[in-house]
């Protein structure tokens, strides 16, 4: 089940990208820009060539959750990285940075180093993991291979309890899950759907006969990932931290 009746955990009212402090860039700033940037060459921006859609949820705080809009860069066929923004639009804000890895190299990592990745299984074989714009044969071609990897995302900014700007120590985010505190809402799922005119369940249903690996899911996933439903702490004290951040600094909406 990809969703939840459940509402999302009640947080402060989200900033806006037109509230981050500043004047807008100047005609001169623009026109400055616009120069330097046709003299540059941006190559490492060149190698982004995904753009996919999904969810995710606080470490601390796992039924609060946040809309994700990944771009992706292949450094290797088994280690990938995404700079994170908290929309698709010109003036979407990056929130963070996640990097995936193949199943054969998470497993070389320390067991310690292991709870802190989430594995996207569940995510992709529900239809929350999406490309927009992508035909979904297209997209079935590489959710083959990202279908049993992990990942570890680090937030940046939470844009969603009213931060302005970045503030404090990165939050670690989870990968939505089949547990009440990991599911989306249905309501929220219903309105990513309508905004990229898509049907989820539509997505889970071609994608059981070519994704899903029920023995896997029951006895190859490692366990050291997802480590809050594993431990059964429910995100409370899984990483050694109580509310508010795994570094023990006050949380809020600041500015």
């Amino acid at each position: 089940m990809a969703s939840s009746t459940q509402a999302p955990e009640k947080t402060p009212s989200p900033s806006r990208p037109e509230e981050v402090p500043g004047e807008a860039p100047s005609m001169a700033t623009q026109a400055l820009e616009g120069t330097t940037s046709m003299l540059q060459s941006f190559r490492p921006l060149k190698s982004f060539c995904q753009h996919v859609n999904t969810w995710a949820h606080y470490a601390q705080s796992p039924g609060r959750m946040i809309e994700t809009h990944h771009l992706v860069s292949r450094l290797t066929e088994d280690v990938l990285q995404c700079i994170v923004f908290d929309s698709d639009q010109a003036n979407a804000r990056i929130i963070g940075v996640e990097y995936i890895v193949a199943e054969s190299v998470f497993k070389k990592l320390p067991e310690e180093e292991k709870h802190l990745w989430h594995s996207h299984y569940y995510e992709i074989c529900e239809g929350l993991w999406v490309n927009p714009g992508v035909p979904e044969v297209m997209q079935q071609q590489e959710l083959k291979k990202l279908v049993k990897t992990y990942g570890k995302f680090w937030n940046t900014w939470q844009f969603d309890r009213g931060d302005l700007l970045p503030l404090g120590p990165p939050a670690l985010m989870l990968s939505p899950q089949d547990h009440p505190l990991g599911r989306v809402p249905c309501a929220v799922l219903e309105q990513r759907d309508a905004g990229l005119g898509i049907e989820t369940g539509e997505k889970q249903e071609q994608r059981e006969t070519v994704l899903v690996d029920k023995e896997w899911a029951a006895t190859g996933k490692d366990r050291a990932a997802d480590w809050w439903m594993e431990s059964g702490t429910g995100g409370e004290g899984a990483w050694g931290g109580g509310g508010g951040d795994m570094f023990g600094w006050s949380t809020g909406p600041v500015l």
